[in-house]
């Protein structure tokens, strides 16, 4: 029954979250081009862009 629960939030999740960024950052500006979440690619290349902002965030604070 976990495990159902888990899934189902896990979907709900995933899909509002989604819909979240969609929403909030394709409305926040016009001048910017936003892309929404569509497709396997565009999320690929927000979570390469996030992850290599947190690298450089993290060998940052590391190299003090």
């Amino acid at each position: 029954m976990r495990l159902l629960f888990g899934i189902v939030l896990g979907a709900i999740l995933t899909i509002g979250g989604a819909y979240y960024r969609d929403s909030t950052y394709a409305s926040a500006s016009a001048d910017v081009p936003v892309r929404p979440i569509v497709n396997w690619d565009v999320a690929g290349q927000i979570t390469a862009n996030a992850t290599s902002g947190l690298r450089q965030e993290i060998d940052r604070l590391l190299s003090r």
